[in-house]
C-alpha cells in the first residue's frame, strides 16, 4: 500500500511545476507542495539506487546516489550565487555536509540498528571532509585576518579548489576500483536492469533539481513570518531541502537492512559536498556571479570538523549500533541550536 502510495505521490511533481510555471503559483504554497514533491522523489532515488547496487555493490551504489542526489545542490549553488546570496550558499554548504553526517547517518543507525560497515571506505570519506575543512582554512583564515575584497578572497579560493577537485577525483577513482573488485555477486533476479536504474535515477535528479529551485526561491515567503535568520535558513532548512535525495533514500535502505548501502550513501554525499559540490561552485561561479569565495564563518567550519570526528568515532570499530544514531542525532540538535544563535552575526 505504502508503495502505491508513494509512485501515485510522483504526480506531485508535475503538479506543483505546472502550477507554478503556468499559473505563477508562489509563496507558502509553493514551498510546501515543493516539500511535499520531494519526498516521492527522493524515495524513487532510493528505489534506483539499490538497484544499481544490486550490479554494482554498496561502495559503487552509494556513490552513485550521492553523485546523483548532489546535482540539484550545485545547481542551487550556483542559482543563489547568480542572485548574490554567497552566505547562503557557504551556510548550505556547511549544513549539508553536517545533515548528512549527523541527521541522515543518524537516522540511518537508528533504523538500521545494529549493522557492519566498510570501515575502510567510512573512515576514507570522513577523511575526505575533514581535509577539505583543512584546507577551507586557507581563504577563511584570510577573510578573518584582513578587509581583503571578495574577489582577493575568490583569487586564494581558485587554488584551493583545484587542489580538492584533484584529490577528489583520484580518491574516487581508486575507491570505486576497490569496490568494483570486491563486488563478485550477481544482481538479484529482481532487480531493475542497469539501464532502466541509470535512467530512472537520471529523470528524477533532474525532477528533483527542478522542484528544488523553486522550493529555495519560496523560502523567504514561508519563513520570512517565523524571523529565522539566513544563515539558519541557509545552513538547516536549504541543506536539508537540498539533500532530500539522500534523506529519504539512506533511511530506506538501512530500514530494510542495507547498512552499508546506508552509511556510503551518507558518507558519500558528505565527501562529495565538501570536495566536489564546494570547489566546482567555487569556480563555476564566476560564470554567473562575481565568484564565490569558500571563506566560511567559525561556526561552519567548527560544526563540519565536529560532525566527522563524532562519526569518525561511531565507524571506527566498523559497526554501527542503534543507541549511537539517538547520540548523533542528539549531536546535530546542538549544532541547529548553535546555528540558531550564530545567527547572521
Amino acid at each position: 500500500m505504502a508503495t502505491r502510495i508513494l509512485w501515485g505521490s510522483l504526480a506531485l511533481t508535475p503538479v506543483v511545476l505546472i502550477a507554478h510555471y503556468a499559473f505563477g503559483l508562489n509563496g507558502t504554497a509553493a514551498f510546501v507542495l515543493s516539500a511535499l514533491a520531494l519526498i516521492p522523489l527522493a524515495w524513487l532515488i532510493g528505489e534506483a539506487t539499490e538497484n544499481v547496487a544490486e550490479h554494482t555493490g554498496p561502495g559503487i551504489g552509494g556513490f552513485v546516489n550521492a553523485s546523483f542526489g548532489n546535482a540539484p545542490e550545485l545547481i542551487i549553488s550556483l542559482f543563489a550565487v547568480s542572485d548574490g546570496l554567497a552566505n547562503v550558499v557557504r551556510g548550505s554548504i556547511a549544513g549539508s555536509v553536517v545533515s548528512n553526517l549527523l541527521l541522515v547517518f543518524g537516522f540511518a543507525v537508528l533504523f538500521g540498528g545494529d549493522a557492519e560497515l566498510d570501515r575502510r571506505s567510512s573512515l576514507l570519506q570522513l577523511g575526505l571532509v575533514l581535509g577539505a575543512v583543512a584546507a577551507f582554512l586557507v581563504p577563511s583564515v584570510t577573510r578573518w585576518g584582513s578587509d581583503t575584497d571578495t574577489f582577493g578572497l575568490f583569487l586564494v579560493t581558485v587554488p584551493v579548489a583545484i587542489v580538492l577537485l584533484i584529490v577528489y577525483v583520484i580518491v574516487t577513482v581508486r575507491n570505486l576500483r576497490r569496490h568494483r573488485e570486491e563486488h563478485d555477486a550477481g544482481p538479484a533476479r529482481e532487480a531493475w536492469s542497469m539501464r532502466v536504474a541509470i535512467i530512472v535515477l537520471a529523470i528524477a535528479t533532474v525532477a528533483t533539481a527542478l522542484v528544488s529551485e523553486l522550493l529555495v526561491h519560496t523560502l523567504d515567503s514561508f519563513t520570512e513570518a517565523l524571523g529565522l535568520s539566513q544563515f539558519f535558513v541557509a545552513a538547516v532548512v536549504v541543506a536539508i531541502v537540498g539533500n532530500a535525495a539522500e534523506h529519504g533514500s539512506a533511511v530506506l535502505v538501512a530500514h530494510r537492512g542495507n547498512m552499508r548501502l546506508a552509511a556510503e550513501i551518507a558518507m558519500s554525499s558528505a565527501a562529495q559536498v565538501a570536495v566536489f559540490v564546494a570547489p566546482a561552485a567555487a569556480l563555476l561561479s564566476w560564470i554567473v556571479g562575481p565568484g564565490l569565495p569558500l571563506s566560511f564563518r567559525y561556526i561552519e567550519l567548527a560544526t563540519m570538523a565536529v560532525a566527522a570526528g563524532a562519526v569518525c568515532v561511531v565507524v571506527a570499530d566498523g559497526r554501527t549500533r542503534r543507541w549511537e544514531g539517538v547520540g548523533i542525532l542528539g549531536l546535530y540538535a546542538v549544532v541547529v541550536a548553535s546555528y540558531w544563535v550564530a545567527g547572521d552575526g
